[in-house]
């Protein structure tokens, strides 16, 4: 609370910009956060019904305290249902090795290939960012949208951290389908 009658007085009473003060300051808590080693967490599990997909996820937290949190627990628990729906291959963008990435842009790029040249870099670019949607965890809107406002894992990753005040951490996963 007194952050916000902070922020109301920095911005001379304009809500807006009090608004903007405050996720400004939240966004640099997380940054600052992300440098404090997660050493506990918790991992969690998911298996379909079918009993064809199974789901380990391992969340990491800076204490044992948060890493036992109900609310902590459940997010893992919902990270892995999303990762046995969607089947991300990686957790984070700096996971896909360059040589992958560099194929898929090449590709991209031979697409774009007829069209005008100076789009071409950005058209390839865009068609890159949308496939790191289909294999980067982070950047997947989470598969149940209506619950999560079409939320990426990387946003309500975020929204764990504020409301945890630690460096939570989507560590590692392994994804398990039958015949795969």
């Amino acid at each position: 609370m007194m952050d916000c009658k902070k922020a109301l007085t920095e911005s001379g009473g304009d809500v807006d910009k009090a608004i903007e003060i405050l996720r400004v300051k939240q966004g640099k808590r997380i940054e600052d956060r992300g440098e404090r080693l997660a050493t506990e967490g918790t991992v969690q599990s998911y298996v379909h019904s079918n009993a064809k997909v199974g789901v380990l996820v391992e969340v990491d937290t800076e204490t044992d305290f948060v890493a036992r949190n109900d609310e902590l627990v459940a997010f893992a628990k919902d990270i892995a249902l999303h990762i046995a729906a969607a089947a991300p291959e990686y957790v984070t963008e700096e996971d896909v090795d360059e040589e992958r990435r560099q194929s898929e842009l090449r590709v991209y790029e031979q697409e774009a290939a007829d069209k005008p040249e100076n789009v071409r870099a950005k058209i390839a670019e865009g068609k890159l960012r949308k496939w790191y949607e289909t294999v980067v965890l982070l950047d997947q809107p989470h598969v149940n949208g209506d619950k999560y406002d079409g939320k990426t894992i990387g946003q309500l990753l975020d929204e764990v951290r504020a409301k945890t005040g630690e460096n939570v951490q989507i560590r590692r996963f392994a994804r398990f389908a039958v015949g795969q």
